[in-house]
């Protein structure tokens, strides 16, 4: 049986794991979590995909207005320059 619990305690620790830097028993366990969790794995796809678009139209001249709005909407307003 699902436990939405432990959606929310693998999906906190999900900036470690995308970013390298979580201990491999976590990371294990966040996989194993995956591989049975269909909407763990949607959020994780979706999280790497905007990861990976952010970095890519990071470097291209992306109008600042689009910029904005695109960190505004991954709640990323800090990191606006």
């Amino acid at each position: 049986m699902h436990n939405h619990f432990d959606c929310h305690d693998l999906l906190g620790s999900l900036s470690d794991y995308l970013d390298g830097e979580a201990r491999q028993e976590l990371c294990r366990a966040i996989e194993t979590h995956m591989a049975e969790c269909p909407n763990c794995r949607i959020v994780v796809d979706t999280l790497k995909k905007t990861i990976y678009l952010v970095h890519a139209t990071a470097e291209s001249q992306l109008p600042d207005d689009v910029r904005a709005r695109l960190y505004k909407t991954l709640e990323l307003t800090d990191y606006l320059k």
